[in-house]
């Protein structure tokens, strides 16, 4: 398996868990210090390699009314201050061509959003950039479907991949996550990284908007690591129940420390 670097961060088989972690949109600029400072605490002491993700439109809503956050310029400027006064990596989506390069010098990981990953022409853009690029998996395809979206990367000179599981679609408004697609995907050559959160969601769940069942992000994080992956992504907020998009599948920030050390425990034997 390839190790992808991602400043003094390595991941991949025989370095630490990395854990990929913020809110599911940016909501302004205070938070996001906020947040990203308070994740990065806890990973310190933890002894886990943080990234700090959150977007700048969440351009897949299903409603229009849905909350998209601040808009790709502003969004990118406070990233940009996360990243110098946190001194974090930054992650983030794009969702068109013409936002990668400018995107590209903010972001340390572009991020391909899962109902794009097929869409060629967005794949190899990124890709040209030399960044690293984590494709996250659609739900609507079988594992062994990332692999031609890897050689689009691998064939556009860029071999710097992460590829993200975040469950598969199991009939109307349902995600199930098949831990065997860890196994699968990984096999390929690359590291992958199990979405913890999105894999509890459900889409359209509440008629125009998605639900989830946060319940089960602890349960799933487990069971993902104690059968080999190679990192977590995980939606944070300090108040889900009131967070504008995505509260019913991201944690509270209260919780993320005890999760955490459970990972640790179940890393530790493996």
């Amino acid at each position: 398996m390839r190790t992808i670097r991602v400043g003094n961060i390595k991941i991949g088989l025989g370095h630490p868990l990395v854990l990929i972690a913020g809110p599911c949109v940016i909501e302004s600029e205070r938070m996001s210090l906020e947040m990203a400072s308070k994740i990065k605490d806890i990973a310190r002491r933890l002894g886990i390699p943080f990234i700090f993700k959150s977007s700048f439109d969440k351009a897949n809503r299903l409603s229009i009314d849905s909350y998209r956050g601040p808009g790709f310029k502003k969004g990118l400027e406070i990233l940009q201050k996360v990243k110098d006064k946190v001194k974090v990596p930054i992650l983030s989506d794009i969702h068109c061509q013409k936002e990668i390069k400018e995107a590209a010098e903010v972001l340390d990981i572009i991020q391909i959003p899962a109902f794009l990953c097929r869409q060629t022409d967005i794949v190899v853009a990124a890709a040209k950039t030399g960044k690293v690029v984590n494709i996250k998996k659609g739900q609507f395809l079988a594992p062994w479907d990332i692999m031609p979206i890897i050689r689009k990367s691998e064939e556009s000179g860029n071999r710097k991949i992460l590829v993200t599981e975040r469950g598969a679609s199991f009939g109307y408004n349902n995600l199930v996550s098949d831990l065997r697609a860890l196994k699968i995907i990984r096999d390929y050559g690359y590291p992958v990284i199990y979405d913890a959160t999105h894999s509890v969601q459900l889409p359209g769940g509440k008629g125009d908007c998605s639900s989830g069942q946060r319940e089960f992000v602890g349960p799933l994080s487990r069971a993902a690591v104690a059968f080999g992956c190679d990192g977590l992504f995980l939606e944070v907020h300090p108040d889900p129940d009131n967070a504008p998009c995505d509260g019913a599948n991201m944690i509270g920030l209260a919780d993320l420390e005890k999760l955490l050390r459970q990972i640790k425990k179940i890393e530790g034997v493996l």
